[in-house]
């Protein structure tokens, strides 16, 4: 196919579409608390990096976390360091990779295909919901996604301009700077998935030739240079690291049972169909005929079309294979998707109705995205996102904090915590590796930093010794936490909602390791009515 030159006129509206289309996706960045525990998670890492100036290692609770590498921390607390720690700034790295996807998507059309095309695909994209809300969600998956499509579409356009004689060297320099940054993003998916694209790509379009661009030393040296400086930091530091992260976090976390959200094979169609509607229905809608209608000429698939059903294929079956699902593993598929939707639906939309359907079908679509925004607000909210301390009380330096047989992801962040806590809980092997959850997180964890585990991970039982202390010391829990731990009762209860509750003791000098022995009405918890 021969790409079709971009002029200049023109090239103001196309970034003011472009700025547009970030400003939408911006919109509701910061209408609702972090969802946990994915988002309080990840923005926790952070706040954390933040407040250590440790930039190098990613910390939950204060211990290495490596199940992902670290550009999303990088970002977000870059983000944090300017505007303060708000969810918005915490959300930021997953806006700016929706927003590289999509304007890598427009990029590429505008170039190969047109104007109008690269304008209708971006607007499906960026209006659909599935993609809307994950532009919006604090983890790693929008992320990744848009280096994944960036990296994509920059090596076929590297690829097209070889094949034709023109300047084909920067886009593939671009094409290896977003796989590394792809590998940064989430590991190996941001090398993996790209190459298998491009693969199936070169062999369905019948250009096999154009892989030799893949041994471009370059591009090599390049990615090595922005991704590789982490990795050997790590593996020099911890050595460990390769094992954990590589073996166990990609190989058997992919080839193994006993993760959460199980589900079967084809799982990600309806995800797909269901979360990008109304855009998903031209999918249908474009195959029917009105009554009496001759049938269309069948239109031969060009390169374009061919990427696309490539790149479709390559994302969903790689991700359909292994058991654990995540919905937003599948967020890369969304720009062939949103394209294969913008190019039936042009065809299909002819006439004044088929451009008022198409009008209302956008519409319609924007008032899902802010519907499931809103939706994803009264869902998705934990309990600790609305427990705030009281307005003349906040955990200060050198205040001890526990939290009780729970990890609270979101606390630290809310409540500025400036020091990682104390987690009281069960920490046997046995017990800590049996679910995929919070305690198998800093059970993990704790490998690579022993001596700060023993300090940040203790069990329940030793807690009411060490908080008879001098100093201040703070207790967070569920709400009937009196119940395995009845030394609560003899702390001031400071706040408390239906799921959780906080508790205080002001330690004095002297003070046996008794102190908490007796129980009291002060750490009860009311029967009725809370705190506003």
């Amino acid at each position: 196919m021969t790409a079709a030159p971009v002029r200049p006129r023109g090239a103001r509206g196309d970034a003011a579409f472009l700025l547009l289309a970030a400003l939408w996706l911006a919109v509701s960045i910061g209408w609702r608390p972090l969802t946990s525990p994915d988002e309080g998670r990840y923005a926790g890492v952070a706040y954390a990096m933040l407040q250590s100036g440790d930039w190098l290692v990613p910390r939950l609770n204060g211990l290495p976390f490596f199940h992902k590498p670290p550009l999303f921390y990088w970002i977000g607390a870059a983000a944090m360091a300017v505007a303060g720690p708000h969810p918005w700034a915490a959300r930021l790295p997953s806006l700016l990779g929706a927003w590289l996807a999509a304007g890598a998507l427009f990029g590429f059309l505008r170039r190969h295909a047109s104007r109008a095309q690269a304008r209708l695909a971006t607007a499906v994209l960026c209006s659909a919901p599935f993609f809307y809300v994950g532009a919006q969600f604090a983890n790693l998956d929008m992320l990744v996604a848009g280096c994944i499509g960036a990296c994509v579409l920059a090596a076929a356009d590297a690829a097209l301009a070889w094949e034709s004689g023109r300047p084909w060297r920067g886009a593939l320099a671009l094409a290896f700077a977003c796989a590394a940054l792809g590998l940064l993003a989430k590991g190996l998916i941001g090398v993996v998935l790209p190459a298998g694209v491009l693969v199936l790509w070169a062999i369905a379009s019948r250009r096999p030739r154009v892989l030799r661009l893949a041994a471009w030393w370059p591009g090599w040296l390049l990615l090595l240079a922005v991704a590789g400086p982490w990795f050997v930091a790590m593996q020099r530091r911890f050595p460990d690291f390769f094992d954990y992260f590589v073996v166990t976090q990609h190989f058997r976390r992919f080839a193994a049972g006993g993760f959460n959200n199980q589900h079967p094979f084809w799982f990600y169609l309806p995800v797909l169909l269901g979360l990008c509607l109304p855009w998903s229905a031209w999918l249908l809608a474009a195959r029917r005929r009105p009554a009496g209608a001759p049938e269309p000429a069948r239109r031969r698939l060009d390169d374009v079309d061919l990427l696309m059903l490539a790149w479709g294929v390559v994302v969903v079956l790689f991700f359909s294979l292994p058991r654990s699902k995540l919905i937003g593993y599948v967020l890369p598929a969304l720009p062939p998707l949103a394209t294969g939707i913008a190019r039936l639906a042009a065809r299909a939309a002819t006439g004044p109705a088929g451009r008022r359907l198409l009008g209302a079908t956008a519409g319609a679509a924007t008032l899902a995205c802010l519907g499931s925004v809103v939706l994803a607000a009264r869902l998705g909210t934990p309990p600790d996102a609305s427990l705030r301390l009281p307005a003349d009380q906040a955990v200060a330096p050198g205040d001890r904090v526990v939290m009780l047989d729970q990890y609270f992801y979101e606390l630290p962040f809310y409540w500025r915590m400036p020091a990682p806590v104390v987690v009281a809980a069960d920490w046997r092997p046995a017990v800590a590796q049996a679910s995929d959850n919070w305690r198998k997180e800093l059970a993990d964890a704790a490998r690579f930093d022993p001596e700060a585990a023993a300090r940040l991970l203790q069990p329940i039982e030793a807690q009411p010794a060490a908080l008879c202390a001098a100093g201040r010391s703070w207790v967070v829990g569920p709400s009937n936490a009196q119940l395995f731990a009845p030394w609560v009762l003899g702390m001031t209860l400071v706040t408390f909602n239906a799921h959780m509750a906080v508790w205080r003791h002001d330690g004095r000098p002297g003070e046996g390791a008794d102190c908490l022995s007796h129980s009291g009405a002060a750490g009860a918890i009311p029967r009725v009515g809370a705190p506003a």
